[in-house]
């Protein structure tokens, strides 16, 4: 695995908001990804997923609190630590009338460690070969290109900003096939924001559930799988429930930490039960900013 430190990436106490008394896009988030976990963010928009990533890889300073990559300080140390992260935005940027090859190029000008070959052996198996230029891709490929570039950094963390959300669904499975492929190669720590549950279903190792700023569960898929189920109104105690939460059928379905009783719960019942459980709770942070 890469880097030495078993946490690759800590957020400590992070609270983030934008202007003087505003509302808080962060209150008071702690997270830990151990080395070579593959983490999901989740959460709807506005949950504050896109300002923890943004801090992540030093464009947001936090309000209080602070984020730290292999042990280094962000903000105090910026370039120190992100030669530790490749970073795929949620809007991939890439010139249009640059060819994929001359991005590979620029890129190992850049970051001295950068796996050219890697990257292009990758891409040429998804079809993409380097003379094409970037303006005649599709969004799809474009984000592979991204992708491509910054798991060829062999960065200990890669930091991905709902990269999939405008995909369709083979484009997103081609995604995620080549990240997990390159993270399991490399013994790289992954976090991953998205809103798409059937995807990091088969992706994630663990899953980080935020919602108004504030993380409501953090745990590993096992776990979390292992510890809530749900049931029918009526079948359990109050005391165990989590939260309630319609189907797609709208039927109202309860999720519970209760064992035993009812069925075993998904993912997508687990992230949909905490987010219902935070609407209406305040977002502001134990201490002040």
């Amino acid at each position: 695995m890469n880097g030495k430190s078993p946490v690759v990436f800590a957020a400590i106490d992070v609270s983030k908001r934008y202007r003087r008394n505003g509302p808080w896009a962060l209150a008071d988030v702690s997270l830990q990804l151990p080395n070579g976990s593959i983490t999901a963010l989740v959460g709807p928009n506005g949950a504050g997923k896109s300002t923890l990533m943004r801090a992540a890889v030093g464009f947001e300073r936090p309000t209080t609190g602070r984020i730290e990559i292999v042990g280094v300080d962000v903000w105090r140390h910026r370039p120190a630590a992100l030669a530790n992260v490749g970073y795929v935005p949620q809007a991939v940027s890439l010139y249009q009338g640059l060819s994929i090859g001359e991005h590979l190029r620029w890129a190992r000008a850049l970051r001295g460690s950068f796996d050219e070959k890697s990257a292009v052996a990758g891409l040429e198996a998804l079809g993409l070969q380097p003379h094409r230029r970037v303006g005649e891709l599709s969004g799809g490929e474009q984000s592979q290109v991204a992708l491509a570039i910054a798991v060829g950094t062999r960065a200990p963390l890669l930091v991905l900003d709902e990269p999939i959300s405008s995909l369709d669904p083979l484009a997103r499975r081609e995604f995620l096939a080549s990240l997990v492929e390159g993270a399991h190669r490399d013994g790289t720590t992954v976090l991953l924001s998205s809103h798409i549950t059937t995807d990091i279903a088969e992706l994630a190792d663990r899953v980080v559930v935020v919602s108004g700023g504030k993380k409501l569960l953090d745990d590993s898929v096992a776990d979390i799988l292992a510890c809530h189920r749900v049931a029918a109104p009526g079948e359990v105690e109050e005391a165990v429930v989590v939260a309630r939460f319609p189907t797609a059928t709208g039927v109202v379905r309860l999720l519970t930490t209760a064992s035993g009783a009812g069925a075993p719960a998904t993912l997508e019942d687990v992230v949909l039960g905490y987010l219902a459980s935070s609407r209406g709770r305040t977002t502001e942070p134990a201490k002040a900013a």
